[in-house]
């Protein structure tokens, strides 16, 4: 997603007292998001990177109260709820650390500290990919779980805005703007894979929903189910239980059910339906899709009418990405790529 569906989620997110997870390699804008939503919100920011914390510094120091042992408050703990806490780089944390953090994430406290009423949590990690320690951390179901996982891909004019305000050479700015296919390359390891639906997640995304318009649901439900139920029971939940009005990956590909007019969000939104749907689809579907590659590939030319260009040029480089990847789902997509462009140039 962009760094603007991903301010407005996790503000959204934090409205109903849960916590976004922002997953993004450096230079994405994780750390603005939440200065800028503090700002907005008129809250204070408090920066916890975890990486750099012994267990003292998160949980404080043991003090003796007259027959008892009780740990003082630690310099960052907050006065009043009008706070944002981050927890910055939460896949790089100590063991003693995360369990602290659980302990904060569950509970809203620490020890004998409680968080006080109104206190906002948010977290932000590199992707899995990126080799850093305890990567147990990050395949952890039972830690996941108290997460909306936001994946960030920034859009390039969004990398340059950012670019632009931290001073980075005017020669790479420019190339990037000349060409943004060398931004980054998308080929990160999906958290939202591994994360299963339980009655916990389910009480979580009702939650989160409840601070959400109906249009706000034709955008992002997916989004936001995909990081809390995982993409697989995101898709059925999506597709079957909530309006016939959203389309499944299924009719636009298949069916070549195009809608004749999108906005700029509806747009975004079914392509991102689109990339988890390739991107997670099983050997048992692509063989059937593999059948009808000339059919998907006619569907999704027609779609790239009515979508924006810069949107259809990014599921393009995602094609891209996973047609480099080992076996059947490599194959299909460099044949399926190949054809896009075989077919664009004859139109």
């Amino acid at each position: 997603m962009t760094v603007n569906e991903a301010k407005y989620l996790s503000q959204k997110i934090m409205e109903a007292g849960e916590i976004p997870l922002l997953i993004g390699h450096f230079g994405v804008g994780k750390t603005d998001i939440a200065r800028d939503i503090a700002k907005e919100t008129g809250r204070k920011l408090i920066i916890l990177v975890l990486s750099q914390m012994e267990p003292g510094d998160l949980i404080g120091l043991p003090a003796r109260d007259e027959n008892k042992t009780k740990f003082l408050a630690p310099d960052w703990w907050p006065e009043d709820g009008n706070v944002i806490i981050l927890l910055d780089e939460i896949n790089r944390a100590h063991r003693s650390i995360r369990n602290a953090i659980m302990q904060l994430l569950v509970d809203k406290r620490i020890h004998n500290h409680v968080l006080p009423e109104g206190t906002w949590l948010m977290a932000s990690m590199n992707p899995p990919d990126e080799n850093y320690d305890q990567v147990e951390l990050i395949t952890d179901p039972a830690f996941l779980s108290r997460f909306f996982i936001l994946e960030i891909h920034p859009e390039p004019s969004e990398w340059i805005n950012w670019a632009e305000k931290n001073s980075i050479p005017r020669d790479i700015i420019n190339f990037i703007e000349k060409y943004p296919e060398f931004l980054s390359v998308h080929d990160t390891l999906s958290l939202k894979a591994s994360i299963k639906p339980s009655p916990r997640s389910w009480y979580k995304l009702g939650k989160v929903l409840s601070q959400l318009t109906e249009e706000d649901k034709k955008e992002y439900l997916y989004i936001l189910a995909s990081g809390i139920i995982g993409p697989e029971a995101a898709k059925v939940f999506v597709d079957r239980a909530i309006s016939s009005n959203i389309l499944s990956p299924y009719e636009v590909l298949i069916n070549g059910n195009i809608p004749t007019e999108l906005d700029i969000h509806q747009a975004n939104g079914l392509l991102i339906r689109l990339v988890d749907f390739i991107t997670s689809v099983d050997e048992k579907d692509l063989q059937e899709l593999r059948k009808k590659l000339d059919n998907i590939s006619e569907n999704l030319i027609r779609l790239s009418k009515v979508v924006p260009s810069d949107s259809f040029e990014a599921f393009m480089r995602m094609l891209v990405n996973l047609s480099n990847t080992p076996g059947l789902k490599g194959e299909f997509c460099d044949k399926l790529m190949r054809k896009l462009i075989s077919l664009e140039k004859n139109n």
